[in-house]
């Protein structure tokens, strides 16, 4: 009399199949579960923008001008070193105790050029591949002065 044995667990062969299924769902899933994070963290370097330019408008309306670019966003934190222009300072004007950095790890970028005619300030993200100067640069407004929805450049979802 034979005894049967009790089959456990699973064979090679099912491991392998198994393998294969999820091999190719995560090829079919995974690009798009990417390309929703690129998306995710392009928007949020556009509202991280847009709240450092309210904060630069409120800083302007409370000193009548931008800060320089020698002084970047860290004006929106400190206040000025001049005790005349120190007396209008009503800030800090964000939040935060530091400057947000952005989706990629990286500081935001800020020029202004107070000859400009008035002009508001450019900030800017140098994007996921951290270069400045790319296709993937997100800002407020471009070099020359037009604002993104002008220009149609500096934040595209690709």
């Amino acid at each position: 009399m034979k005894r049967q044995r009790r089959r456990r667990g699973l064979t090679l062969l099912e491991l392998m199949i198994v393998l294969i299924i999820l091999v190719g769902l995560l090829a079919i899933v995974g690009p798009r579960l990417l390309g929703s994070q690129k998306k995710a963290d392009i928007r949020t370097a556009q509202a991280q923008i847009g709240n450092l330019e309210s904060s630069l408008e409120m800083y302007h309306v409370d000193m009548r001008s931008y800060p320089a670019t020698e002084d970047g966003l860290n004006a929106l934190l400190q206040a000025p070193d001049d005790e005349r222009r120190a007396k209008n300072w009503d800030g800090p004007y964000l939040n935060e105790d530091k400057l947000p950095l952005d989706p990629w790890g990286n500081e935001y970028g800020y020029e202004y050029d107070s000859e400009d005619g008035g002009g508001k300030p450019r900030i800017f993200s140098n994007g996921p591949d951290g270069e400045p100067e790319t296709d993937d640069d997100i800002a407020n407004r471009s070099k020359d002065g037009e604002s993104d929805e002008e220009s149609g450049s500096g934040s595209s979802d690709e």
